[in-house]
């Protein structure tokens, strides 16, 4: 049985990734910033016992060290850190260059990098730290993103931040190797979570889905199993990588 910390698990890729971890036996920390309806009813899918809820602000350099310290202590320790939360791409985050003031491109910027990168190195820091404390192995899962490769011209600083994510992960993963700490990152295409429903039943869906020679776009729970995979103590040898979960919708070469 492992402790896992799971960000931003409220809802979409986050409530399939605590999900996973719960089906075989774990215990999971769902954390959540704001929507703690969903973050409840996150906690009440999973099946076993002993999971909790964790709120806090990873804008906030204390109040993400809280978590982690709230998620110690009430799971009895840490063994895995999913670094999922994030300001994602929405009408109301775009921020295409030509189409907003300066004013606007600062305050996106600002909370893109403040949660997707900053908030997700801090809460590696706290939890990186419990583990070296211990003396035991452990491991770290970042959600990235395609965007990171391909860009993201209306969402510029989300692409970057996720870019920063990516290359975060690999530097953790050559100075965490010493201490038995994998660090990996997958990066999703784009994923049919609940937020992305509008999208996928309005006229922009068949381009959407179009994307993938597969005609279709990722699931959430599609992503759960590679974590969950990159988790697991048969993928330390794989620490450091980035994998790809797009439908071949994007090849880096």
């Amino acid at each position: 049985m492992r402790r896992v910390l799971v960000s931003g698990a409220s809802r979409g890729i986050g409530r399939a990734v605590a999900s996973i971890f719960a089906e075989h036996g774990d215990r999971v920390a769902v954390h959540y910033g704001a929507n703690a309806d969903a973050a409840e009813q996150t906690l009440k899918g999973l099946p076993g016992s002993g999971h909790i809820m964790v709120a806090g602000d990873l804008r906030d350099p204390n109040a993400t060290r809280a978590i982690a310290e709230t998620a110690v202590r009430e799971l009895g320790g840490i063994d895995v850190l999913v670094n999922n939360a994030a300001v994602a791409p929405s009408a109301a985050t775009r921020h295409a260059i030509a189409d907003v003031d300066y004013a606007q491109w600062q305050q996106v910027w600002r909370q893109m990098i403040d949660v997707n990168l900053l908030g997700a190195a801090n809460l590696t820091y706290a939890v990186t730290r419990h583990l070296m404390d211990r003396g035991s192995p452990g491991s770290i899962v970042n959600i990235g993103s395609r965007g990171a490769f391909r860009g993201e011209p209306d969402f510029p600083a989300y692409a970057a931040g996720k870019a920063a994510l990516h290359a975060f992960g690999q530097s953790m993963a050559v100075t965490l190797a010493p201490h038995g700490i994998s660090v990996t990152s997958v990066a999703p295409g784009f994923v049919g979570t609940e937020r992305q429903e509008t999208k996928l039943t309005g006229p922009e869906g068949d381009t959407v889905r179009a994307q993938s020679p597969f005609g279709r776009v990722g699931t959430p729970d599609e992503v759960a199993a590679a974590v969950f995979y990159l988790a697991s103590a048969q993928a330390q040898w794989a620490s450091g990588a980035v994998l790809d979960l797009n439908g071949a919708s994007y090849l880096r070469t």
